[in-house]
């Protein structure tokens, strides 16, 4: 029997080197190793599409680059439940988005550092014990993909020590930075983060038990993760707990990011005579949610002050929960709180209940907020806003604010696709981490399920509370949820199951097209010729939209009522084509939100108008084949 087995992996080894010519791709022939995941999809394909349509390279392009054994063989880890062990050569070896594993951190740092162009590294133990001095981050970890840094117990038991970040960070796709015990049991001395992760996709920081137990040290947050996209934000957990005289600054605090939360938990708990400003905080941001629980619990003599705090924002939540409860002498100060151009929401519970001597104010702050079980004496309320909903849709309807958060070009009319408009084109470039499908072989071994997230976790490296875990959670989140109506949906991770998906809508004639190129992005262009896909009628497609996930995923859906175009893209100047784009336009959105962008943008709401776009670089559509 051994030597059977031996007989066999020899022969496939052996047919594994052999090369095999296949059909057109495109207009060229070409060889490939039989048992690779780009032949195996070549078969698949002729299989179950029935045209002689060219296959195209755009989706050949995204298959696993794997080969034939290295395919068979992380198969095999998948199927031991094995595959976390050689998690670095698999994301390496099939092109995955996944993390670095950070190792602990021996080196030592007894005089005063500069650091300049360092990224992911774990710094443990770092200025323990130091005594007066600065060091200084400074484009630190900037321009990169994936930055994962780790301070751990850094500046601890300090006295007199000044730590800078600088530009830390900034421009970034996915970071996650974790401060523990940052600052804790120190004495005097400054934290100050000026330009940290500016303009960073997915920022997730996290701030726990930093500046515990100090002693007159500050910390100043200036430009702090500002115009960033999505994400967590930041979480302060048990920040200045227990400190003494600690004053806080953040100024320009996530001003202009998208959809950027920040969660404050026992922020200055049992602290003494702190001091925190927030100023400018969440402004002028798209949907900012800010949760502060527990925070100035049981404080003494603290002064909080909120400063154009969410002014100018697009909606936003806050919730401030037990916020100063059981504190002595509390002073806080909302001025200009929640001037949002649209209606956000924020919730009181609990606010300097149990408190003594407290002072709170709340000064031209906006509607759409709860008050709910605060004391009655030592709370002052004025200028509060209490337009009615009509005038509020008046007032919001008219001018620029209206478009502020929706990119020139991304929603447009129909009757706007005909030859010679010129209209603006947004920015259609992927700003996601390059990775491909996983092998159907390798992918139905793997869980795929939100009460599986531990499994995952375990399998991708991912930590608790990591930019990766609310990856994956997020992406598994929106492919769970319930369809739209007449929504019909499904999320893959290999090209094979989008051609089941496609081909269960569609048929098997179908066609796939997407936009050739990134060129007028961000520009006005000019239409140049344009054609109705099947001719121009109401059709059905397939539209593939990718996923933030470890390997490539795609959420793909069919909605009614559509019809698709190809244009050529000018130069509105030298009127040469610079592109050829495909366009989508939904001509039922009658389930849309009636605050979605579009309607934002083009005005009128649900069911009204029609609603286009362009399909994006990397998304796609599938249709049925044209004759």
């Amino acid at each position: 029997m051994l030597y059977l087995s031996t007989f066999l992996f020899h022969c496939f080894l052996y047919v594994s080197s052999l090369s095999v010519t296949f059909g057109a791709v495109g207009d060229s022939s070409w060889s490939e190793n039989p048992f690779t995941p780009k032949a195996s999809l070549i078969r698949y394909w002729n299989k179950e599409i029935r045209n002689q349509i060219p296959k195209t390279h755009f989706l050949l392009s995204k298959v696993s680059p794997l080969s034939a054994v290295d395919s068979a063989s992380y198969s095999k880890l998948a199927a031991q439940n094995d595959l976390a062990s050689r998690l670095p050569s698999f994301c390496a070896s099939a092109k995955l988005f996944c993390f670095p594993d950070l190792s602990p951190s021996l080196e030592k740092y007894p005089k005063d550092v500069n650091f300049a162009v360092y990224a992911n590294r774990n710094f443990t133990n770092y200025g323990t014990d130091r005594l007066a001095g600065v060091d200084s981050f400074k484009n630190y970890s900037e321009g990169d993909n994936v930055i994962v840094d780790s301070f751990r117990r850094y500046s601890r038991d300090s006295t007199g020590h000044d730590d800078k970040f600088s530009n830390y960070a900034s421009e970034s796709n996915v970071v996650d930075q974790s401060f523990n015990t940052y600052g804790a049991s120190t004495t005097g001395g400054s934290g100050d983060f000026n330009n940290y992760n500016r303009e960073v996709n997915n920022p997730n920081l996290q701030f726990t038990s930093y500046s515990d137990d100090s002693n007159g040290r500050g910390q100043k947050f200036t430009r702090y993760t500002e115009n960033a996209n999505a994400g967590n934000g930041q979480s302060f957990s048990s920040y200045g707990k227990d400190g003494n005289g600690v004053p806080n600054d953040f100024s320009s605090y996530g001003k202009g990011a998208n959809v950027v939360g920040s969660g404050f938990s026992g922020y200055g708990e049992s602290a003494n005579g702190a001091n925190d400003t927030f100023t400018s905080y969440g402004f002028d941001s798209n949907v900012p949610q800010n949760n502060f629980k527990s925070y100035g619990d049981g404080g003494n003599s603290a002064v909080e002050s909120f400063s154009s705090y969410r002014d100018q924002s697009n909606v936003g939540d806050d919730s401030f929960q037990s916020y100063a409860k059981n504190s002595n002498g509390a002073e806080v100060n909302f001025n200009n709180y929640g001037q949002s151009f649209n209606e956000g929401t924020d919730k009181f519970t609990g606010y300097g209940q149990g408190a003594q001597g407290q002072s709170i104010e709340f000064k031209t702050y906006g509607r759409n907020t709860t008050f709910k079980d605060y004391p009655k004496k030592g709370v002052t309320f004025s200028t509060y806003n209490n337009e009615s909903s009509a005038e509020t849709v008046q007032v919001r309807t008219r001018g620029i604010a209206v478009n502020k958060w929706v990119e020139p070009g991304k929603f447009f009319r129909e009757k706007m696709l005909k030859r010679g408009t010129v209209i603006p084109m947004p920015d259609i470039r992927d700003k996601m981490p390059e990775r491909s499908f996983l092998p159907r072989t390798i992918l139905s071994k793997l869980p795929f399920s939100s009460s599986k997230i531990g499994e995952l976790k375990r399998i991708f490296h991912a930590g608790d509370n990591s930019s990766l875990e609310t990856i994956m959670v997020d992406a598994l989140k929106e492919c769970e949820r319930a369809p739209s109506p007449g929504e019909t949906k499904r999320c893959v991770g290999s090209a094979e199951d989008m051609i089941d998906f496609a081909t269960s809508v569609l048929g098997r004639n179908v066609e796939v097209r997407t936009t050739e190129n990134v060129n007028g992005s961000k520009q006005n262009i000019k239409i140049g010729t344009v054609r109705g896909i099947n001719g121009g009628k109401v059709t059905n497609s397939v539209s593939c939209h990718q996923s933030l996930y470890p390997y490539l995923l795609y959420y793909c859906h069919s909605v009614p009522k559509v019809r698709v175009y190809e244009a050529d893209i000018l130069d509105p100047h030298t009127r040469e084509k610079i592109n050829h784009g495909v366009a989508i336009c939904h001509l039922d959105t009658s389930s849309w939100s009636a605050g979605h962008g579009a309607f934002l943008a083009l005005g009128s709401g649900p069911g009204r108008i029609e609603v286009c776009h362009w399909i994006f670089e990397n998304d796609m559509t599938w249709t049925i084949a044209d004759s």
